[in-house]
């Protein structure tokens, strides 16, 4: 069995990721969205990774996942997914996603170098649709083996109006394919995934790495607040039915509770005012809601709060209040067996462990409605990430990498 060198994969790993920085539609920052020409040049770099690596079998999807597998002492039996994606947002980092994807080469390559076959099989899924930048679709390559792919989003178009169905097929993919990719529950014993925290808790905390409890479920609420537009100079303050006061009173009651739930956060990103215009008194002002949480029961709860504060809020001040649902996703637990064999391949390194919850949606969300599902965390520099800014070592990966090889040579599924 070849030494697991925590250098020497951070070495390996660095050089190949910054290999793929390579591949972007845009001549000054990284920017590779999903079923784009540079996808595509990753995707293609990528296999070539894996089949140096020593993966036995590597592909393309129908719906542009990279795939390769690493067969067990007995060919066909059931993997060991590690996966996570290779698509960017606008103006990105180079760590987002393709840290995990690289790591999962690494372990393949120590595997072969090694000579050494595990009683399961090891595949490596890069995706290429976690970020949801190009397409109004959400994490669908990683759907797709899981069961669970919508085809309403192959009629999605991006921003120049092409829709997802024709990039795939400019692609090289095959929308008749899809139903196809649905992995058997038999046939998958665990998916793990490695990613970058994208949050300071690793860094102000001096740790390396962490063990991902639960991937927290989302609530999004659409919130139009309709008082009184006035003549800002002729209507007394005690008179007014100021929609943007009244907004201004439920973001800050919004932030208390948010702050009050238990690993629960909530957020005000989009506001807008009408009739915006600098000497009339606000009539109406929408403005979103996301409240998030890594167990569902405390998601209901801070979504509940947040509404009835609303409504009296909206009540005290005499305007009008609607409050319209658009999203709402369940919280996904990590599975208890990959949560403990993280945890034993840290001791055993004298690392003491840590675990934390997602507050970011990954592959693996979806991935654990097919099969047992876990993350480990590796600190960013100051948790900045979508980002040019993204930072980490080479030091912290590789031990990342040697972590997870430990991982691998001793999971039992349950």
């Amino acid at each position: 069995m070849m030494t697991n060198d925590p250098k020497r994969f951070g070495a390996q790993a660095f050089a190949r990721l910054k290999a793929l920085d390579a591949f972007s539609d845009h001549p000054d920052h990284l920017e590779r969205l999903y079923l784009s020409p540079a996808h595509r040049k990753a995707a293609d770099a990528v296999v070539a990774m894996m089949h140096e690596a020593g993966c036995d079998s590597v592909s393309i999807d129908a719906l542009g996942t990279v795939v390769g597998r690493y067969e067990a002492k007995e060919a066909g039996r059931p993997a060991l997914l590690i996966g996570s994606h290779i698509d960017t947002v606008k103006d990105a980092g180079s760590y987002d996603g393709m840290l995990g994807v690289i790591a999962g080469i690494g372990v393949i390559e120590a595997l072969h170098e090694a000579g050494e076959r595990l009683d399961f099989a090891v595949e490596i899924l890069a995706f290429g649709d976690e970020e949801n930048v190009r397409f109004p679709s959400n994490l669908s390559s990683s759907r797709a083996i899981a069961g669970s792919f919508d085809f309403s989003t192959l009629d999605g178009r991006d921003e120049n109006g092409i829709s997802l169905r024709d990039a795939l097929i400019q692609f090289g993919g095959d929308p008749d394919g899809i139903t196809a990719l649905a992995r058997k529950k038999e046939d998958v014993i665990g998916y793990v995934e490695m990613h970058i925290e994208q949050g300071p808790v690793l860094d102000q905390e001096n740790r390396p790495i962490g063990i991902v409890t639960a991937i927290s479920g989302a609530s999004r609420r659409r919130i139009i607040v309709t008082g009184e537009a006035g003549h800002a100079g002729t209507v007394p303050m005690a008179l007014r039915k100021d929609s943007l006061m009244t907004a201004a009173e439920m973001t800050l009651a919004i932030e208390k509770i948010g702050a009050a739930a238990e690993n629960g956060v909530a957020t005000i990103g989009q506001m807008q005012v009408e009739p915006g215009a600098v000497n009339v008194i606000p009539g109406r002002v929408r403005f979103t809601v996301d409240a998030r949480a890594p167990r569902d029961s405390v998601r209901e709860k801070l979504v509940a709060d947040i509404e009835a504060t609303i409504r009296a809020i909206a009540t005290q001040r005499k305007v009008q209040v609607e409050i319209q649902p658009f999203y709402d996703s369940p919280a996904a637990p990590a599975s208890t067996a990959i949560m403990q064999g993280l945890a034993a391949a840290m001791e055993a390194r004298q690392m003491e462990t840590r675990y934390l919850p997602s507050g970011a949606g990954h592959d693996a969300m979806v991935m654990g409605a097919l099969c047992p599902m876990g993350m480990m965390f590796v600190r960013c520099k100051d948790g900045i990430s979508h980002n040019p800014a993204e930072s980490m070592t080479e030091e912290d990966a590789g031990l990342a990498i040697a972590i997870l090889l430990d991982f691998v040579r001793s999971y039992r599924p349950t």
